[in-house]
């Protein structure tokens, strides 16, 4: 087969691009940089990729338009010269925070969206520009939701855990109890390509997460075992850390009240809807398992 691939420099798109390469198909690496991409495009491949965009910025100092213009415009763009081509399927790499910021339960694909950040409304102004449109007979569109993506090479959000673990300091925050998901490059990777092969998954939007979900305890203890250490808790009251965070929103302090907030609120995704469509039960590695392989690559490049 035949895969162009957009965003082919970040973490996500140099993964998928060795393991689409390492199962004998040909991956052609599509810049969007520029006002010519569109001669570049092979209109006969097999599929599209979409992973080009504009990351969330956790600093909040990125203009709003930028997002639209990246995440929206440039993905209409793309999406009108698939419609043109004789390629046969799309791939449009949302998010799950296009759907919800915060989630009470299991988040799946039936949520009613309602994003609060530009990011987050970017990517659902582009999911429901793709979704309006006639698709031409023999055509699939795939709207993928992943949540957070981890894996060798890229510390990402859990990075601020590792440093404290690394450092042998204790869990402070074990009176909090929450689960969220987790998506490791893996089984990221075989989703796509077992959906490039199987013709019989119709398109629509497809949540990506791993089987499981952890808790913020769960994954300091994995974390721990990839650095072969026993984890150590310590068992403060919530009221009190929560009232040291809120000093943390007024004086410079490592804890305040957002980062405590993402350190320990749940955030869990339905992965069922795929494996429904794959005809499969399970994904290769477990959460743990990838995890335990994410922490020991930091351990190795620091």
């Amino acid at each position: 087969m035949k895969i162009t691939i957009t965003g082919t420099s970040g973490f996500v798109g140099q993964n998928l691009s060795v393991y689409i390469k390492h199962r004998i198909h040909s991956v052609h690496e599509l810049s969007l940089r520029g006002n010519d991409w569109q001669s570049n495009l092979d209109k006969n491949a097999d599929a599209i990729i979409h992973l080009a965009g504009k990351a969330h910025d956790l600093e909040n100092v990125s203009n709003d338009s930028e997002y639209f213009k990246i995440n929206r415009d440039l993905t209409i763009e793309l999406f009108q010269e698939f419609l043109k081509s004789e390629i046969k399927d799309f791939f449009f790499f949302s998010s799950v925070k296009a759907t919800a910021d915060t989630i009470e339960g299991v988040l799946d694909e039936n949520h009613i969206s309602d994003p609060k950040t530009p990011y987050g409304k970017s990517k659902l102004e582009a999911e429901e520009y793709l979704l309006k449109q006639q698709l031409p007979e023999g055509k699939r569109l795939f709207i993928i939701r992943p949540c957070m993506i981890h894996g060798p090479g890229n510390k990402g959000n859990l990075n601020l855990l590792y440093k404290i673990v690394e450092k042998g300091i204790p869990w402070p925050l074990s009176a909090f109890e929450n689960n969220r998901s987790f998506l490791s490059i893996d089984n990221l990777s075989y989703l796509i390509h077992e959906m490039l092969l199987n013709k019989e998954v119709i398109s629509g939007v497809y949540n990506f997460a791993d089987d499981q979900s952890l808790s913020t305890n769960q994954l300091i203890v994995a974390m721990n075992k990839a650095l072969d250490r026993k984890a150590k808790f310590l068992s403060i009251p919530k009221g009190l850390i929560e009232k040291v965070a809120k000093c943390g929103d007024l004086i410079n302090f490592p804890l305040n009240s957002e980062r405590l907030k993402k350190l320990t609120e749940s955030y869990v995704v339905s992965n069922q809807k795929i494996k429904s469509a794959l005809n499969i039960k399970q994904l290769p590695l477990s959460a743990e398992e990838g995890i335990i392989k994410t922490i020991k690559s930091f351990k190795i490049g620091s």
